[in-house]
């Protein structure tokens, strides 16, 4: 009933992974004491999703033709000092699961049955580390049990977390409460109401040692398999271990209506636009274009490159977004398209070849600088054509190409009006990732 792990040597490069690189920077916390024992994760996500109100359990609602849990899993799997993440899934998803595990290379995960409760899914995940049998599961100093569908943890509550788990026997995210807490009669009317600054909302990640989590669910009742919702209440319950509560940020929230899934789509995709990469031309307009475009995306961080080749395959790695800037000398002349459409394929040859749009899609913005004064109603019906034929192609793995065209101009009032132009368009169709957009040749 196990999966092993897939094992692949190329794995794709995640840009921020949805926390602005906090894996890379773990590195400068000198206040953060290592982890230097073994962590697992446990992920119940057996449940039906019935307040989403949709046919498909909200953990594999999909967000960029992604589903949502492999988001989750990805973000244990980026921190080297986890080692192990159990996936708990109903039977009638088990073979999705694995599928999913396959197609997006998670290489820490194992796949396991669930029960016919959260507390009976959490058991089965931590009885998956008894098994002397299966090497790809070792018994783990630390354990973090967490939501399949809390996408945006971040590590410096990992470590939190998991630290104060090793140190205290258990540990728990709490956030403030939003809403005061009533309690109603039983014919309807209000009875009472709590004081909100003594109370704290419960949330995920918790961590506990392993030995005292699966104590308490060997020792717990029934009753706490069918109805109990805190796992913290079991340890204190069955073992007496009083968890230590950290705060989390305002992050830390689960998707639990379709209005949530909305809201996860915005922050990947706010998560995704934060930089870009800008290919340029030898000439001397594109450079200077390029410049520019530049000190106007302030908002991301930007690099310019000159080319697109293997000797800049750093560069292509670090995000999902490029502006690739060409001139046309005869405007839209067909050598010149095929060589534009030669460096762009170029760029998905070696996306393709680095496994760099499995996870996220990239967004390429081929501008073209304009150089004649041939009218832009003059473009050529076939040429159109090949734009689009190659966009609807490359998006059939996961690249969304957009084209803008900017007619040059030696007044300069004029053009610094086109370039503000051409940064707003550039910068929305990097945010928005529109992928009815893709093959339009749009005009400043």
């Amino acid at each position: 009933m196990q999966q092993e792990r897939c094992s692949s040597s190329d794995r794709p490069l995640d840009p921020g992974c949805l926390q602005a690189r906090d894996a890379e920077r773990s590195a400068d916390r000198p206040a953060c004491a290592p982890v230097d024992f073994p962590v697992a994760v446990v992920l119940p996500a057996g449940g039906s999703g019935e307040r989403v109100g949709l046919p498909t359990p909200k953990q594999f609602c999909t967000i960029f033709n992604r589903p949502l849990i492999s988001y989750t899993i990805q973000a244990f799997e980026r921190l080297p000092w986890i080692g192990t993440v159990v996936v708990v899934v109903s039977k009638e998803n088990h073979d999705l699961m694995l599928n999913i595990v396959q197609k997006f290379n998670h290489t820490k995960v194992n796949v396991i049955h669930g029960g016919t409760t959260r507390h009976r899914s959490i058991f089965n995940g931590l009885q998956a580390f008894c098994s002397t049998s299966n090497s790809l599961t070792p018994k783990p100093k630390v354990v973090i049990i967490h939501d399949a569908v809390r996408p945006f943890v971040e590590e410096d509550l990992l470590l939190k977390i998991t630290l104060a788990a090793k140190e205290q026997g258990a540990s728990g995210a709490i956030r403030p409460l939003v809403s005061t807490i009533i309690a109603t009669s039983s014919e309807g009317y209000l009875d009472h109401s709590l004081e909100r600054a003594k109370y704290r909302a419960s949330e995920m990640p918790q961590g506990f040692l392993y030995d005292i989590i699966f104590q308490a669910y060997q020792r717990c009742s029934e009753f706490d398999f069918e109805f109990g919702s805190e796992c913290l209440h079991l340890a204190l319950q069955y073992c007496g271990v009083n968890a230590k509560l950290i705060e989390g940020p305002p992050t830390l929230w689960k998707v639990t209506y379709k209005r949530d899934l909305a809201a996860a789509e915005a922050i990947i995709k706010e998560t995704l636009s934060r930089s870009a990469c800008i290919i340029a031309g030898a000439e001397a307009e594109a450079a200077e274009l390029a410049k520019t475009l530049q000190k106007n995306l302030n908002m991301m961080e930007t690099d310019v490159i000159p080319c697109a080749k293997e000797s800049n395959a750093e560069y292509l790695s670090k995000t999902q977004n490029f502006i690739h800037l060409s001139v046309c000398q005869r405007y839209m002349h067909t050598q010149t398209t095929g060589s534009n459409f030669l460096g762009v394929l170029e760029m998905v040859k070696h996306f393709e070849d680095t496994d760099h749009t499995r996870l996220y899609p990239v967004v390429i913005v081929w501008v073209q600088l304009n150089m004649t004064k041939q009218s832009v109603d003059s473009q050529k019906t076939d040429e159109l054509a090949a734009f689009r034929s190659l966009a609807s192609e490359v998006i059939q793995g996961n690249v969304l190409l957009y084209g803008i065209q900017i007619e040059h101009t030696k007044v300069p009032e004029q053009w610094e009006r086109s370039v503000e132009r051409l940064t707003q368009i550039t910068v929305a169709l990097i945010r928005d990732r529109n992928a009815a957009l893709t093959g339009q040749l749009l005009h400043v």
